[in-house]
């Protein structure tokens, strides 16, 4: 798997392992954290979740820019690691929200995750061009493909084990205080510390049954179970949030020590005076003109794949807590399934690609992400089709269901697995071809832009996120998922259709 391919790339991806292990561990809770917190609503939680997520990609352009202009993209990555951890350092500090902190407590929030957005920026693309860089060498660039899984493997690691380090953590603290996981509790608790008298006799009923389970009694005083059980249980995510300090430091570490035997994609051969006629220079323009239109095409595509996979931590988290069977599997844990598939699939999906190449049948880099599309498109077929058969309402209609009624729809696990197993096969025809296919059309000057321009992309897709949430509350959910279905199929058709020119282009 390893043979063939530049030393570098293994200290690479595996600095690139750690920043990714401390980001998921925060990205596998936010949006239920936002709500246990605050006591706001899943659209609004996902609103936020929606702009910081997009900010991680946006703010690579300015990353990308700043290693352009300056010209030093190692201390660029540095810089990225080192501000994130400060916005690891304030998520990690336990605060009870109550309403007279709210407001404050939520804008520094909103800070730190500011902070960890602006550093992923300076870090995430420019390393991506240094990887890219490695396989500039004629001697390694037709392994320029497998080159990016095997770093998207790596990603993936981080990304497998960190979901379960904050429901870990949440459920020792909750045990250290006599008290049980429940994910239904939280919201609860808001409801009543916040509107006890409009609360239905049902809902009321269904409180007080998850309080005694809980570990809490009815007869006490309510309100101080309230928010005793609020400030155990959301600082026991804070706690999870030191695990992402202590990742990105070993991550800045392994990328200190390893510095000095990667590239720099500034760094300049030193090379003879040519001259150029003006049919040369008129020659070369053109083919950086047509090598960038080739560039945004294929990020226009990508928009739309980010926006249907990365529901993954809006409204499909949402699903696995309301429509699935998760007695004793926090919600969370079941976005652990996509990165276990990465590492699993991977390798099968290399020797697939190796297979057809040695046969004279390879399949190009565009027409893979199209296939891509098509498979994240039966990812949602599938969702769909089981959500209009077993008759499930809109979000908001399952909740204010009565437990029992809400117990006899739920799904067994292996829905969730299907789900993300379609999905998963779908990204690893998309993200790192994706990031190798910039990597190649690429001008050499642009290298830091335009991999801040891939993740531009993604953030364009992670504005939309937030639709999901709002469809998934307000229709049947089929037709939440038969949207992202449509999605995905006309990006395939469009894809399709510019298969050939994208292949003359990157020849």
């Amino acid at each position: 798997m390893f043979k063939n391919h530049p030393k570098g790339l293994i200290p690479a991806a595996l600095s690139n392992m750690g920043e990714r292990f401390g980001y998921y561990i925060m990205n596998a809770v936010l949006v239920l954290f936002l709500c246990s917190k605050f006591g706001l609503s899943e659209e609004k939680s996902t609103l936020i979740y929606s702009f910081f997520y997009a900010g991680i990609y946006v703010l690579s352009l300015v990353g990308g820019l700043i290693a352009d202009r300056t010209q030093n993209y190692k201390r660029t990555i540095i810089s990225g690691l080192v501000v994130m951890t400060l916005g690891y350092c304030v998520l990690s500090v336990p605060i009870l929200a109550t309403p007279q902190n709210t407001t404050w407590l939520l804008t520094l929030t909103c800070c730190a995750l500011f902070f960890i957005a602006f550093g992923n920026g300076l870090f995430k693309g420019n390393l991506q061009a240094i990887v890219g860089q490695l396989y500039d060498n004629p001697r390694y660039a037709a392994q320029r493909d497998s080159g990016f899984q095997i770093f998207y493997v790596f990603i993936n690691i981080g990304g497998l084990v960190a979901p379960f380090v904050a429901p870990m953590l949440r459920s020792w603290w909750l045990d250290v205080h006599n008290m049980t996981y429940n994910s239904d509790l939280p919201a609860l608790c808001h409801q009543y510390l916040s509107v006890s008298d409009s609360m239905s006799g049902e809902t009321i009923d269904n409180f007080y049954a998850l309080v005694t389970q809980a570990g809490g009694t009815v007869s006490d005083n309510l309100s101080a179970f309230c928010q005793q059980y609020l400030e155990v249980f959301n600082t026991g995510i804070h706690y999870s949030f030191i695990a992402s300090v202590a990742a990105m430091l070993i991550s800045l570490v392994i990328f200190v020590v390893s510095k000095k035997g990667l590239p720099n994609p500034s760094k300049k051969e030193k090379e003879e005076t040519v001259t150029y006629t003006a049919e040369e220079k008129k020659r070369m323009a053109q083919e950086i003109k047509q090598r960038m239109y080739a560039l945004f095409a294929v990020l226009g595509i990508a928009i739309f794949f980010w926006f249907s996979f990365h529901q993954n931590g809006t409204s499909l988290s949402i699903f696995a807590r309301d429509f699935v069977r998760t007695d004793t599997i926090a919600p969370e844990i079941w976005q652990a399934v996509n990165p276990f598939f990465v590492i699993v699939l991977t390798p099968l999906i290399m020797w697939l690609f190796g297979s057809l190449a040695a046969r004279g049948k390879e399949i190009s880099t565009p027409r893979k992400i199209a296939i891509g599309m098509g498979l994240a498109g039966v990812a949602y077929l599938f969702l769909a089709v089981y959500s209009l058969v077993q008759g499930y309402p809109s979000g908001t209609e399952f909740r204010e269901m009565a437990s029992v009624a809400k117990e006899g729809l739920k799904a067994g696990p292996w829905v969730l697995i299907m789900l993300y197993f379609f999905l998963t096969v779908a990204e690893l025809f998309i993200s790192p071809l994706g990031l190798s296919f910039v990597s190649k059309v690429a001008p050499k000057h642009l290298q830091g832009l335009c991999q801040g321009l891939w993740l531009g992309a993604t953030a364009v897709g992670n504005l939309l996120l937030w639709i999901g949430p709002l469809m998934y509350n307000k229709w049947p959910i089929w037709e939440c998922w038969t949207v992202f279905l449509t999605v995905c199929l006309i990006s395939m058709g469009v894809m399709l259709g510019m298969v050939r020119w994208l292949e003359r282009v990157t020849e």
